[in-house]
């Protein structure tokens, strides 16, 4: 290897490397120097931009299967936090310049602003199908490196892996904070903040509801404090295994007030009901997976971005919770369609349920969007019963 400068683009040489010794050689993309991750791949053709800037990415590097990226640039409107939070970036063709009227800068531009190390001009059709076969795993992308793809392999497995990380600290928010309802304020909800998207506050003050935003660190106290007519738990990185919010949340669920939870708030419910999770072979991560909806029986097209899944009867049926009489009983409410993964839950004697994928999506699709207005009317339910 050698960090020559590519005489048709300008760029410096880059190459990827995979923990397994697999090595992808491209050019420089975003910033120049090294970076980490675990690799995975998203399958959408739209919302980089939102993808990007999504926390539950945190310490991973991200491979886009769409070949064309970058075409739309970036705005100052579309992102669903303050910075960028993957770890690498993982282009084959990226735009020779931006064509959009909403367009501010270029991707590339953000990516070196933010120090975003990334590569283009590989074949992520091939690390894509190396990524299926074998399974996510460790990666680095290196830029003006003339060390050997051995020596570079080396050293991407000494990084910490997925599997047993706890990363939602890291990425909540340090303080409390209230987006407020819009019109008429109709219900105040306490969401704990696991690395939470803008849009999905956005999508609860739409329908009246005050959003005071938590922590993840916040006790069941502090959660009181609220006076909150419902609980939720956003979306968020690392293993579900590892969270301490677990507790948490079996003291709402036995206070009995309604529960909604997205994401890794979907595998932590899982959790306080007693069931496990594990690891997935490479996860769900796009905005074209199909979801099967049990009470509906209708099939939603769905954004994901998942790595973990919880570990519960598939069937439909419902089960006693393991983890006590207290939470009665529950279902699996949806079913993933491309490999049966789970997707939802619900609880059937007290108010909870969650989804696994991301109803709030930005860019889209917007599909599932009625699960806000499923948490509005248990909220509500609740309200008249008592």
């Amino acid at each position: 290897m050698t960090a020559t400068i590519d005489p048709l683009t300008g760029r410096g040489r880059a190459t990827l490397v995979l923990e397994d010794g697999t090595a992808f050689a491209g050019l420089a993309y975003g910033a120049i120097g090294e970076t980490f991750g675990e690799a995975v791949f998203s399958t959408g053709m739209t919302g980089y931009q939102e993808t990007l800037t999504d926390p539950s990415y945190h310490r991973q590097v991200v491979v886009m299967t769409a070949p064309h990226v970058g075409n739309t640039g970036v705005n100052d409107e579309d992102p669903e936090s303050k910075r960028i939070w993957v770890s690498g970036y993982v282009v084959r063709d990226p735009a020779l310049r931006p064509s959009n009227w909403r367009s501010q800068r270029s991707l590339e531009d953000e990516l070196a602003e933010q120090g975003v190390v990334g590569i283009c001009d590989i074949d992520t059709r091939a690390l894509t199908r190396h990524l299926r076969e074998s399974g996510a795993m460790r990666v680095g992308i290196f830029s003006r490196t003339d060390a050997s793809a051995d020596a570079l392999a080396q050293r991407v497995r000494e990084q910490p892996e997925m599997a047993g990380s706890e990363l939602a600290s890291e990425v909540s928010t340090d303080e409390a904070y209230v987006v407020p309802a819009q019109g008429e304020k109709r219900f105040t909800v306490a969401a704990v903040d696991l690395g939470i998207k803008a849009m999905t506050p956005h999508r609860m003050a739409e329908r009246g509801i005050e959003v005071h935003v938590l922590p993840a660190d916040c006790t069941f106290e502090q959660i009181q404090a609220v006076h909150p007519d419902g609980v939720f738990f956003s979306n968020g990185p690392g293993d579900p295994s590892t969270a301490p919010q677990v507790t948490v949340l079996q003291q709402v669920l036995e206070a009995g007030i309604p529960f909604f939870g997205i994401c890794f708030g979907n595998q932590l419910l899982g959790r306080a009901l007693g069931f496990g999770t594990y690891k997935l072979k490479y996860g769900h991560r796009g905005i074209n997976q199909p979801v099967l909806d049990r009470t509906t029986n209708k099939v939603e097209v769905t954004a994901h971005n998942h790595g973990f899944a919880v570990d519960a009867p598939r069937d439909g049926e419902p089960v006693q919770a393991p983890a006590g009489e207290q939470f009665g009983r529950v279902r699996v409410s949806h079913i993933g369609l491309n490999d049966n993964v789970v997707e939802g839950l619900e609880c059937l004697d007290i108010p909870a349920f969650s989804v696994q994928y991301h109803p709030e999506a930005a860019a889209g699709p917007h599909d599932a969007a009625y699960l806000f207005d499923r948490f509005v009317e248990l909220m509500t339910s609740q309200k008249e019963s008592n």
